[in-house]
């Protein structure tokens, strides 16, 4: 089966859906080929070793990599990510047909603003179109803010569900997902529900490292770590007011923020405006380094705003943070919560509540050592049978070899 992968990230940018997963495709014998733009992803700038032109091929550990223009940015402006996503999308409609090879099937990664490339590509092959939903539009936009106008919305979700249903396949990321597009008039037999994996190949647990502990002020500390983007969906003032009350109650406890994003600096001034000595702040680390700091963890923390559409969500670092095996408290009400459940990995509170993220705290941190290690091995053997790699791709490849069937 020839492949096709459609996606605006890419190797080096951080994606798990990238590289590792065409690899694992074309190791099972499919002929994987990818359509992709110049890596700026998160910080929006163009990564060392390229720079933005029409259009550059390249191999990489075996897959051929067309890249195509884009405008690089990442920032906090409505109209700058709409620049970005829609100079990608132009470029794969004018330079796509001449750069790629005949698919039989092509793997729409995440952006509905992909659907025009995609079905002119598929009217040029006799292709199947298969979108992979990450996020919901015009949901995620709208409560991104990079669209406030009425009408802009209207007409983009009208542009959403077009795509959508003319999309010949479907796989989403949680159930909730399904039941939105179902609601919106997708046929349900065309949905698949995929859970996310992380990225085994890079992020591997790793024993604890007591001199990087004292090296960060990690020592003799119960740690609660939250790694990943700081951006405003993420509501993180909830857990500086979150430390402030464990600062007596839980005073062994220590919030460690991982990473970066629009909303970190912000969120140190406000630190230190607090005076929280419990609270601590690292940056980004690359993948190959993760499983080190993840050791040093009591506890993993997964925030985001209340939101309706964050209930229908899985924060991708859930799946990082059960295949490390460490105790998860869920600050995600909906499916996210549901899953952490089911994994017995954990606890599960309200988000943007203080009070209750501070309980949940209180809680882990008075359980047994052997009691908290419990908790991180189920949400490790859950990963293994339910969320792994291979069983996402085993999945995937039955949905293209379906397509791929029907198209013949």
């Amino acid at each position: 089966m020839r492949i096709l992968f459609l996606t605006q990230w890419f190797q080096p940018e951080p994606t798990t859906k990238g590289l590792p997963f065409a690899k694992e495709l074309a190791g099972r014998g499919h002929t994987v080929e990818v359509l992709t733009g110049f890596p700026n992803y998160p910080d929006g700038k163009v990564y060392p070793g390229y720079r933005v032109r029409l259009w550059q091929r390249e191999i990489m550990e075996g897959i051929r990599v067309n890249r195509v223009a884009l405008y690089p940015s990442h920032d906090q402006s409505g109209l700058h990510r709409m620049v970005n996503y829609l100079s990608f999308a132009f470029s794969c409609l004018i330079f796509g047909p001449w750069l790629v090879h005949k698919a039989d099937v092509i793997y729409v990664y995440n952006l509905v603003t992909l659907g025009p490339a995609a079905f002119l590509l598929r009217l040029l092959f006799g292709a199947k179109v298969l979108i992979d939903v990450q996020d919901l539009w015009p949901e995620s936009v709208i409560n991104s803010g990079i669209l406030r106008s009425d009408s802009a919305n209207r007409l983009l979700s009208a542009v959403c569900t077009w795509v959508y249903r003319r999309a010949d396949w479907l796989t989403v990321l949680s159930p909730g997902f399904k039941q939105v597009l179902v609601q919106r008039g997708v046929e349900p037999d065309k949905i698949e529900v995929i859970y996310n994996w992380c990225n085994e190949i890079a992020q591997r647990p790793a024993p604890r490292d007591e001199a990087l502990a004292q090296e960060l002020g990690l020592a003799d500390h119960f740690n609660v770590l939250f790694a990943g983007t700081m951006g405003t969906v993420q509501g993180l003032d909830t857990i500086l007011e979150a430390a402030q009350l464990c600062c007596e109650r839980v005073p062994e406890a220590q919030f460690v923020l991982m990473g970066g994003g629009v909303d970190r600096v912000r969120l140190q001034v406000r630190t230190r405006e607090m005076g929280l000595t419990n609270v601590r702040f690292i940056p980004r680390q690359p993948p190959e380094a993760m499983g080190s700091y993840y050791a040093l963890a009591d506890a993993l923390l997964v925030h985001l705003k209340d939101d309706p559409l964050f209930r229908v969500t899985i924060p991708s670092k859930t799946q990082a943070y059960l295949y490390m095996g460490k105790p998860i408290i869920m600050a995600v009400q909906g499916n996210a919560a549901d899953l952490v459940q089911q994994a017995n990995a954990g606890l599960v509170c309200s988000s943007q509540d203080p009070a209750a993220l501070a309980e949940a705290v209180a809680q882990l941190a008075a359980l047994p050592a052997e009691a908290r290690e419990c908790l991180g091995r189920a949400g490790a053997a859950f990963y293994a049978e339910n969320l792994a790699m291979k069983v996402g791709v085993d999945r995937f490849e039955r949905c293209m070899q379906t397509l791929d069937h029907h198209a013949q």
